[in-house]
């Protein structure tokens, strides 16, 4: 039987952090590896096309071709260590008092799979929903968890635990986040540079 329960959803990347943890685990593969500079050429053609379309997932896996299973066994822990400090102060307290007032709050967040949860694993969400990465391929994605495919992984992850949400809360940053932000009842767009609602 399905229960009703209230939901607050929260985006990762500009919402709680004020980077980006894809660009930030690329930046570092850049600066410890020589792989990413002879696929150069191939990123710069995936970003070309990023630019044109943004939902492009064959241009986010061109950009990410260099990456190897080592590369992210290696490179992902540190990145991740470096990445926490540029976590927003408020984002821990903001989840914790979500919680106090009965709220379920749910991650929900284009990033891998291999980065997002261990970004968050101090912050206690309910549940962390990510883009899905192939392990032995991992620029290559078994679900990319971008705009309105957000939405599709909060009914999935509602149909699993029987619950109908409601949305009492969404956080969000950039115009990706709108499908989510248009279920809830309160939006809050946070401004990725401040860490403040807009």
């Amino acid at each position: 039987m399905f229960k009703k329960a209230n939901v607050v959803v929260f985006d990762f990347d500009g919402t709680l952090s004020a980077s980006d943890s894809n660009l930030a685990f690329g930046r570092y593969c850049f600066r410890h590896s020589c792989r990413p500079w002879l696929f150069l050429p191939v990123f710069l053609v995936g970003l070309i096309g990023y630019y044109i379309n943004q939902r492009s997932k064959w241009s986010r896996e061109v950009m990410r071709c260099f990456t190897t299973p080592k590369m992210v066994e290696k490179f992902a822990p540190i990145a991740i260590r470096e990445h926490k400090l540029k976590r927003f102060g408020w984002a821990k307290a903001q989840v914790a008092k979500e919680h106090a007032a009965g709220n379920i709050c749910i991650l929900i967040s284009a990033g891998p799979d291999y980065m997002i949860p261990k970004l968050v694993c101090d912050m206690k969400f309910d549940a962390v929903i990510t883009s899905q990465m192939n392990k032995k391929k991992p620029w290559k994605y078994k679900f990319m968890c971008w705009g309105p495919d957000k939405v599709v992984a909060l009914d999935r992850w509602a149909k699993k635990n029987k619950i109908i949400p409601h949305v009492v809360r969404a956080y969000g940053d950039s115009p990706s986040d709108k499908y989510i932000m248009n279920m809830a009842d309160t939006e809050i767009w946070i401004n990725r540079k401040t860490g403040l609602p807009k």
